[in-house]
């Protein structure tokens, strides 16, 4: 028998469930709120099995357009011969999750904003620029005294 050309072909292990992960899908999953502009990370829930994106996008960064009852649209960029083409799509709000990419960024921002008013106050200016990390400094290592290592005599057992 051939094997089939359908949508979820060679999607076994890929949207398999963790060992022990198995079984209903959590409401808390079901119930997470998507506002438009967030970013969200597709993982398709192999427990659901509406509302799935094509496997292409499994794993994969995309931002919300457009927020429904039970459909969450999402759109990225994605490689096309050589060049790189807005995809829109919706998808359940069960195989999607808030990402994390922005996290260090906001951190970064709020940070730079505080160090910003403290100057204002001051009246100083500063930089907010991020500088990469420099090598370290020379060390030079003297040792106390020098230790001569002899080999020890050879002894000839009988």
């Amino acid at each position: 028998m051939t094997h089939s050309y359908g949508l979820k072909k060679g999607t076994r292990s890929k949207f398999a469930k963790p060992f022990r992960g198995h079984g209903n899908i959590s409401i808390r999953k079901t119930l997470q709120t998507f506002r438009r502009g967030d970013f969200v990370d597709i993982l398709v829930d192999g427990a659901q099995h509406k509302g799935v994106p094509f496997q292409y996008y499994h794993g994969r960064t995309a931002r919300v357009f457009n927020v429904n009852p039970r459909g969450i649209g999402v759109s990225l960029q994605r490689r096309v011969r050589g060049r790189y083409v807005e995809k829109r799509f919706h998808v359940r709000a069960d195989h999607l999750r808030p990402s994390k990419c922005r996290e260090e960024f906001v951190k970064r921002v709020q940070e730079n904003d505080k160090k910003k008013t403290e100057a204002n106050k001051k009246k100083q200016l500063i930089s907010t620029k991020r500088q990469p990390v420099l090598p370290r400094g020379a060390e030079v290592v003297k040792p106390n005294a020098t230790v001569f290592q002899n080999p020890k005599a050879f002894v000839e057992i009988i």
